[in-house]
């Protein structure tokens, strides 16, 4: 691999997905060299193309600017990258285990790589874990993998330091030029400095703990974020027994400077890689360690049957499922995304089969439709759905719809469209896409949840 750059100043990414590439994207706008690394070699020759692998917003831009320069290279070459980089950064992924627990097993591999481009350093390289890993992972799992394959002791022939991301998916570049708080925990002085260097001139308050306090302030982020959306989805609930917008309480809600507006937006529950996974994670790591809960599974439990109440209220205005084409619209986890995991649509769409429903499904954004179908099927879930290539083929001649996502391109549906294409005009909206009151003076039926039924 030839050098480009100064090495004390290069930066290799382990792992390419989300993370690692808004990372990378990150450290390249800030003038560093950056060596992506991933096992997958489809990734690695569209990156060294100038290409993402995955679908991320001004990425492509980036990444090909940083190949023009030299700036950017990519390999599945992880020793020789943590060989000739100052700073490793772990971006790999740590996926749930059916009970819940984390699998680390990338988390590992990734280390042994590191440990041994270590190996006889006098430069005190630094290993920098950004992956989101259960507390006492760096401590009793990284830290003796990196120390056994290096030869060397943490903190005196290199640092580690646990950095958590805190992005929003969709909007990770711009979150990660403008943090809300930067948090690293270290085992030592030196290597929060070298880490924190790398952040300098952002506005964001810095905190620096250990490494177990850092990865617990992750998990305690993401479970506050994951039981307010629950929250609001459960008063939701309520509302719509009592004719009550659940919009119009979060509204008065969320000028509480207590509470604040965000994460208030009631619907057909969370998805994604962090939720999800994370909460099992913990609830997992509690459970191990004895520790009594009954929030935590409770906001898990609540975010299972949330999306089954837009079935409900399908069910409902059609009086019945069986032999009904139904449109679902919107299949990742959240706009702007290609990302499917633990998408809401996948329950959805298993409650409309189970009813006998036909379901054309539909994604604005190509890469979702691509991995929903391959979701789906790995899932043993093909009978009686059909992929269409248009809004307007997904709803032609259904008789009804659920809108999965907030899509703008949903948003832009209007009435006459709906009325022209549909055989009946009604629309479940899990995430209140379109205007209740327009929908309903045009003479759609316009359910949602959360809100009273005009």
């Amino acid at each position: 691999m030839r050098r480009r750059g100064k090495t004390k100043e290069r930066i290799a990414i382990f792992g390419t997905g989300y993370v690692g590439l808004t990372m990378a994207a990150f450290f390249l706008k800030r003038g560093h060299p950056v060596i992506c690394v991933d096992v997958i070699k489809d990734r690695v020759t569209k990156i060294s193309n100038g290409r993402s692998p995955i679908y991320m917003p001004g990425l492509d831009e980036i990444l090909s600017d940083g190949i023009n320069t030299g700036k950017l290279m990519a390999t599945s070459d992880g020793l020789t990258a943590a060989r000739c980089s100052r700073m490793s950064f772990i971006c790999v992924g740590t996926p749930s285990r059916p009970d819940g627990t984390i699998d680390l097993r990338h988390v590992r591999s990734v280390s042994k790589e590191i440990g041994d481009g270590l190996k006889g350093r006098k430069d005190f390289p630094v290993v920098v874990m950004k992956s989101t890993v259960i507390p006492l992972t760096c401590k009793d799992i990284v830290r003796p993998i990196l120390e056994k394959r290096s030869k060397m002791k943490a903190g005196k022939g290199f640092g580690l330091v646990c950095n958590p991301e805190f992005l929003k998916e969709g909007e990770s570049l711009s979150d990660s030029m403008n943090p809300d708080r930067i948090v690293l925990g270290s085992i030592d002085e030196r290597s929060s400095k070298m880490v924190g260097d790398l952040y300098k001139g952002l506005n964001a308050p810095l905190i620096l703990t250990d490494l177990t306090t850092a990865e617990m302030i992750k998990y305690a982020a993401n479970t506050f974020l994951a039981a307010k959306v629950g929250l609001s989805n459960e008063i939701a609930n309520i509302c719509s027994a009592h004719g009550v917008d659940v919009y119009e309480v979060m509204k008065g809600v969320g000028l509480d400077e207590r509470i604040g507006p965000h994460f208030l937006r009631a619907g057909a529950g969370f998805g994604g890689s962090c939720f999800p996974k994370d909460l099992k994670a913990l609830r997992a790591a509690a459970m191990k360690a004895k520790v009594p809960l009954r929030i935590l599974p409770s906001v898990l439990e609540q975010n299972e049957v949330q999306p089954l109440e837009t079935v409900r209220l399908l069910n409902g205005a059609l009086k019945g499922l069986r032999g009904r084409r139904i449109a679902l619209l919107g299949l990742s986890f959240k706009p702007n995304t290609d990302d499917v995991r633990e998408t809401r649509a996948v329950p959805i769409l298993r409650a409309l089969l189970k009813q006998g429903a036909t379901v054309r499904i539909f994604d604005v954004n190509k890469g979702a439709m691509e991995n929903f179908i391959n979701h789906v099927k790995d899932l043993g879930m093909t009978k009686r759905i059909i992929p269409c290539a248009s809004i307007e083929a997904a709803l032609k001649g259904s008789d009804g719809a659920i809108i999965q996502t907030e899509s703008k391109e949903f948003k832009a549906l209007r009435p006459k469209d709906i009325k022209n294409w549909m055989r009946r005009p009604i629309i479940i909206d899990g995430r209140r896409t379109l205007d209740p009151h327009l929908m309903a003076r045009s003479g759609i039926i316009y359910r949602g949840i959360g809100w009273k039924n005009l």
